[in-house]
């Protein structure tokens, strides 16, 4: 069931990159129909622990009980979590190389903006800014009709997982090297976010980045998040990790984990009157997504099935939660369940294979690419007088 160290070794890099895109997905979709609420609520609302995919909370009348979010979430349907990955992995496809914030501007924003697509949770095809909440709205609002630098049109938005959520495809381009992945998706992630929302992209990135290498387990992943993570996303993370040991089941850890994170969440208790402080810089905060996302993939020992229904079954943000613990078991190799990504593929009317295909075409080629730009560097700074690769 866990992707032990040498399980982990033989998967190559398609089904990485696979596992990663098709679990992240089918944990955004497990995890949309109970976003924003309790695990006792969502204990009494459903008769028990959620175990795959349920229908909306509101039932029928999902397009009417909260009218700033008149979405169908539930039913197998994807959320913006999806959308926006997908997104992302369409300008790796059309950049074919690595990414920065310029690129979100140049071509992300005018995909959101100008092709309309088939949006699950509104069952009709128009463009992905009519679905995106908000803080991702922001994007659009900043770098097409601000013209901020977008290096800085982070700044100013409420600080989130937005950018964090769809950042999988930036540690999977940079499969096996932690360090590039966090650097990268910082760059990419200062055109939505800034302070810890910016900063749990580049870690989550690097926890992926992490997953994708031969060997890889839930505790070396967690090791190379914790190496790069700052301030107190780092302390975060190393809180809810500690805890996260001392579990073997995600039923036992959903209070100690929240208890874990709590100090470091600006939100506060009622996740849907978030408290005064909420969402705002700070060097001392987090967001709570990350560290319980890594929390629930320890008490999984890495396994995909009770990774993401821990983090379903935490609440909250869940949906984003299963989304960073679904892909991360995912690339870790453990298998997503092909009852629920058939579901998923079928209910969301998506094929969630193709953008795996795209974006390990894509990745090949940067790492080509990334290879003779450090065989010229290292041919230049060998005639600087510095050693060759064959000292």
């Amino acid at each position: 069931m866990t992707p032990k160290g040498e399980e982990s070794a033989g998967a190559s890099l398609d089904e990485r990159i696979t596992g990663a895109l098709v679990g992240a997905a089918v944990g955004d979709a497990l995890g949309g129909p109970v976003e924003g609420y309790s695990p006792d609520q969502i204990l009494e609302r459903h008769g028990g622990r959620v175990h795959g995919v349920v229908g909306p909370w509101n039932g029928d009348a999902w397009r009417t009980a909260r009218p700033i979010a008149p979405y169908h979430k539930g039913d197998g349907h994807v959320t913006d979590d999806t959308l926006m990955t997908h997104a992302l992995v369409r300008v790796y496809d059309r950049v074919r190389d690595h990414l920065d914030a310029y690129a979100v501007a140049d071509h992300l924003v005018p995909d959101l903006m100008t092709n309309p697509r088939w949006i699950p949770e509104l069952e009709t095809e128009t463009i992905p800014l009519h679905r995106i909440f908000l803080a991702e709205k922001w994007l659009a609002a900043r770098l097409h009709y601000g013209h901020v630098d977008p290096r800085e049109a982070g700044v100013g938005n409420i600080v989130n997982c937005g950018a964090a959520m769809y950042m999988a495809p930036v540690g999977l381009v940079n499969a096996a090297n932690p360090r590039a992945a966090y650097a990268e998706a910082l760059d990419v992630a200062g055109a939505h976010q800034s302070s810890y929302g910016r900063e749990a992209a580049g870690v989550f990135a690097a926890a992926v980045a992490a997953a994708a290498a031969p060997g890889a387990t839930p505790d070396s992943v967690v090791a190379a998040a914790l190496s790069l993570a700052k301030d107190g996303t780092r302390t975060a993370i190393e809180q809810v990790c500690e805890v996260a040991s001392c579990h073997g089941d995600f039923e036992s850890a959903l209070t100690p984990l929240r208890e874990a994170v709590a100090p470091y969440d600006t939100v506060g208790p009622d996740y849907r009157s978030p408290s005064l402080g909420a969402r705002r810089p700070s060097r001392l905060h987090a967001i709570e997504e990350l560290p319980v996302a890594l929390g629930m993939l320890l008490v999984a020992g890495g396994d995909y099935r009770q990774a993401v229904l821990g983090s379903v079954n935490y609440g909250r943000d869940c949906d984003s939660i299963a989304t960073m613990a679904g892909a991360i078991a995912g690339a870790l190799g453990s298998a997503v369940p092909e009852e629920w990504s058939k579901r998923v593929a079928e209910a969301s009317r998506l094929d969630l294979w193709e953008p795996p295909r795209a974006l390990t075409a894509v990745t090949r080629e940067i790492f080509t690419r990334d290879t003779e730009r450090h065989r010229v560097h290292a041919e230049s700074f060998a005639r600087l007088g510095g050693p060759s690769c064959s000292d």
